[in-house]
């Protein structure tokens, strides 16, 4: 009788190896990956996941280690092996030229300089194809930059699909994605699956790993600790083993109670540069000792009442913090006035407007409050020694890894540069905190921090105003949520009074019952 040998993997990885400088990224590490499965690798920030991606995909070389596709022991000294040996890759950053289009980012690097008419024409029938056979449709010949990130994402995809990669590493793909765009790109893998592509899922988020993943791998400081099948284990079980000890899922508070009102928002109104309303006569107040959360689908002015009551973006209306007014005409477009009244503003993009990349942790650390007494050496000089020990006792207490005030803000972990602008906001114990995404791109132990962090500001007795797209976080932090669709105010309800399915309807513009 004939015996079928089963199948090579499609990855296998054997002992792989790679520091730098003291710092060991990876150990020894083994991974198989059988093909036609989407394999979840998941792990705290710094664990060593995207190290191991990085030597998969050719962009760092292994000090120690084999790799095998497909049973073939392959060398891969930069992506272009990689992507020679059918391995693409779809990063947390896109990797797109803004001001091409579509078809331009996909050849862009595949295409033959001297032909490349006929290039461009082949690929158009080759993207209509791949867009009918896997649910990749998006236009051609749109640019890039009038493009949202969830389109944006999908020319990823197809520029790893059309140079006939068949193992796609996506890393941290639903980070900038609406619950919509990440339900979307899950039926996109479920459909890549199916037709025999191998998966590799990078994520911090438990429910999307139970949700589409066949078989999950755990990294921890840099060592591949378990691999199981997903169907026999569970989230609570997942994150002991990323963290190494029992993780709360959902945060563990005590009864708000409520005290004076901090905040007063009344018909707060913004009109953007192209003369389109973003806000449309929102009206909220946040009172001391609670967490009011503002859900809703992004793109529906959350982020613009952000930038109103952190300093960033006029607006008309009238917005009191402690019974005063604030200026909102953008004569104090710095957010200077609103740290003076006891405003803290935590955006929503820490790499973009929280933080200067290049910049070391203790100069980020003084930014906005750069002005503080204890910064100032006398009129003329800041006190830069001073800066450096507070930026050390914040590291402290906030855990951040590795607790070097001299080090770029880049060399940090996102996990970890997100605790860098937690950290100085909370620290200086606002009257009012406005944060808007806090764990976006966050791993699951530093989600479990930050979120206690948040509610011990609402417990000494100040006022949180949360914006997340995260439903789950939402529910979870807040002890009041208002909805917000199309700029303006859908609906409120108690937290503890309400769930997804309401919320969900809210956020889709359909009132879900009185108000």
């Amino acid at each position: 009788m004939e015996q079928h040998r089963p199948p090579d993997p499609a990855i296998e990885l054997k002992g792989i190896s790679k520091a730098f400088g003291s710092v060991q990224a990876n150990k020894g590490i083994d991974l198989r990956v059988m093909p036609g499965t989407i394999h979840g690798i998941i792990g705290e920030n710094g664990a060593g996941k995207s190290t191991l991606m990085s030597i998969l995909y050719g962009f760092y070389k292994a000090d120690a280690g084999e790799v095998f596709i497909h049973g073939q022991r392959t060398r891969i000294p930069d992506s272009q092996a990689a992507i020679r040996a059918g391995i693409g890759m779809v990063f947390q950053h896109f990797k797109l030229v803004q001001n091409f289009t579509v078809l331009e980012n996909v050849i862009l690097g595949a295409e033959d300089g001297r032909r490349l008419r006929p290039e461009l024409f082949r690929a158009r029938g080759a993207l209509k194809r791949l867009a009918e056979d896997y649910e990749l449709i998006v236009d051609p010949d749109a640019k890039i930059e009038d493009l949202g990130v969830g389109m944006q994402q999908r020319v990823e995809i197809l520029k790893a699909l059309y140079r006939q990669a068949d193992i796609l590493i996506l890393d941290e793909p639903t980070g900038v994605l609406t619950p919509a765009e990440a339900d979307h790109l899950f039926r996109i893998l479920d459909n890549l699956r199916a037709e025999g592509k191998t998966i590799l899922l990078i994520t911090h988020k438990l429910r999307e790993i139970m949700a589409i993943t066949d078989t999950v791998s755990v990294m921890r400081r840099g060592e591949m600790t378990a691999t199981v099948n997903t169907a026999e284990t569970s989230p609570e079980h997942l994150a002991e083993l990323m963290v190494g000890r029992k993780v709360l899922l959902r945060v563990d508070k005590p009864l708000a109670t409520p005290g004076k009102t901090v905040l007063e928002v009344e018909d707060l109104r913004v009109t953007d540069s192209a003369g389109v309303a973003r806000l449309k006569g929102i009206s909220l107040n946040v009172r001391a000792g609670e967490i009011l959360g503002i859900a809703g689908v992004a793109g529906n002015g959350q982020s613009h009442l952000l930038e109103v009551l952190g300093g960033i973006r006029p607006a008309t209306g009238t917005v009191r913090v402690n019974g005063a007014p604030i200026d909102l005409s953008g004569r104090c477009s710095d957010g200077q006035s609103r740290r003076a009244r006891g405003v803290a503003h935590v955006p929503e993009d820490r790499q973009r407007e929280g933080l200067i990349m290049e910049f070391a942790a203790w100069e980020n650390m003084a930014f906005g409050y750069h002005h503080a007494p204890a910064y100032q050496k006398n009129a003329l000089l800041m006190d830069n020694a001073a800066i450096r020990a507070d930026t050390v006792t914040k590291m402290g207490h906030f855990d951040i890894r590795p607790p070097n005030p001299n080090l770029a803000a880049r060399n940090f972990s996102g996990g970890n540069q997100q605790k860098l602008v937690l950290a100085r906001e909370i620290e200086q114990h606002p009257d009012l905190l406005v944060v808007g995404q806090p764990t976006r791109g966050v791993d699951i132990g530093a989600i479990e921090f930050i979120h206690q962090r948040i509610v011990a500001l609402r417990d000494a007795g100040k006022a949180v105003l949360l914006v997340s797209v995260e439903l789950e976080e939402i529910l979870s932090l807040s002890d009041r949520v208002a909805v917000m669709f199309d700029g303006r105010i859908m609906g409120e309800r108690q937290a503890a009074q309400t769930d997804e399915k309401e919320l969900g309807l809210l956020m889709a513009g359909m009132h879900g019952g009185a108000d």
